[in-house]
């Protein structure tokens, strides 16, 4: 009996170490002695797969910065997952990297709707997540105490190319092309709040889903309305087929869209080189210039990455994530995440390669500047405007 007891002892003890947890990186804060753990979600396939380079491209600056000897010694571990700009697919990827990898912070994270699936998460496992892919006002309004916004509102954004339409170009007739979504709709607010100062309305506003693949109803009612230009706040392949779909009714407006479509390379490819002419907003600085940052960017990307394209898209990778690099260096070696929050909450006229950043622990918009450019020939970048703010912003106020 009692050697039966013991039997039944050491039976239930191995069943008791069975039922405890795997031990995993997410028992530890997301670093350690030697390494800093860092992630970012990106829709390496499907319909948004252009913007998937984002991801890939905060990477360049992660090896640079480890191949300095890191932050205060310890080297950044960097993650990537594909969501397939699916938000249900953004949860599954965000949850398993938070409670399997133990993350520290997360980067970049395309996608409007798959941001807004994941953020309050995020910020109940006190999570940083720094340099959304996206910029709409649910995100640090009111602010979230772990988010970080580089990205220049939407709504920002559009108010400041309108006004370039309306005050520069002289437009009266305008059309808006917007997907159906938080990101396409901030746009839509943002360009009818700066044509209501002038008392003016659009000519014809349409929605858009994102994976539609027959426009032409929507192109159609837009050169019906003939607008002389159409402002886009779509994803690049929605734009592509809405091009291509107005050059065979014989409808040529000026195009002007988000900075989400000034990969000029990229939009030249796909729409087959329909892209020369349309304006965009910028958030960063045109790939090729001869800007010390962007030189150094050029020359790491030809040795980590000689595979990839030097696009804006990728590029935006590298300006989501470096602030967030200039924080961990400012916080020294006594890492911990509340740290890291009060110096990133004490960033002030931070600029990498795209506007300046500030932010404080009531304002979590890190700018409201754009530049304008124009495609050029052989996809080059012609800027139109400097870096402007959206003077009817009331957020800053």
């Amino acid at each position: 009996m009692k050697g039966l007891r013991s039997l039944v002892f050491c039976f239930l003890a191995v069943v008791a170490v069975i039922a405890l947890p795997v031990s995993s990186d997410a028992a530890r804060p997301g670093f350690d002695k030697k390494e800093i753990r860092i992630a970012q979600w990106g829709p390496q396939t499907g319909p948004a797969a252009p913007w998937g380079s984002v991801a890939r491209g905060s990477d360049i600056l992660f090896n640079m910065v480890n191949e300095q000897g890191g932050i205060h010694g310890r080297k950044i571990k960097y993650f990537i997952r594909d969501d397939q700009y699916n938000p249900a697919q953004t949860k599954g990827v965000v949850k398993e990297l938070v409670e399997r990898k133990g993350i520290f912070a997360f980067v970049g994270g395309v996608g409007a709707a798959c941001g807004m699936a994941v953020k309050d998460y995020l910020a109940q496992n006190k999570v940083i997540w720094v340099g959304p892919s996206t910029a709409i006002n649910e995100y640090v309004f009111p602010p979230n105490p772990y988010l970080f916004a580089v990205y220049p509102l939407y709504e920002d954004e559009a108010s400041i190319l309108t006004k370039y339409i309306v005050e520069k170009m002289g437009v009266k007739k305008i059309g808006f092309f917007y997907q159906n979504d938080s990101y396409g709709k901030s746009g839509l607010t943002g360009c009818k709040e700066r044509l209501a100062t002038y008392k003016m309305k659009l000519a014809e506003e349409i929605p858009v889903e994102p994976g539609e693949k027959d426009l032409s109803s929507q192109m159609l009612r837009l050169k019906n309305s003939r607008a002389e230009v159409v402002i886009m706040w779509v994803n690049p392949t929605s734009a592509a087929i809405a091009l291509k779909t107005c050059a065979t009714l014989n409808y040529k407006p000026q195009w002007i869209s988000s900075n989400t479509l000034s990969d000029y390379q990229l939009m030249n490819k796909i729409t087959g080189g329909m892209w020369e002419g349309v304006i965009t907003g910028a958030f960063g600085v045109p790939p090729l210039s001869d800007h010390p940052l962007m030189n150094k960017y050029r020359e790491a990307a030809k040795k980590f990455a000689p595979e990839e394209r030097f696009g804006t898209f990728y590029l935006a990778g590298v300006l989501f994530a470096e602030p967030l690099v200039d924080a961990l260096k400012r916080v020294g070696p006594k890492l911990s995440t509340d740290a890291c929050l009060k110096a990133l909450n004490s960033t002030k006229d931070f600029q990498g390669i795209g506007p300046k950043v500030n932010w404080s622990p009531k304002f979590h918009q890190g700018t409201d500047s754009i530049q304008i450019q124009k495609c050029g020939p052989n996809s080059s970048y012609i800027v139109l405007q400097d870096w402007t703010p959206n003077d009817l912003a009331t957020w800053k106020k």
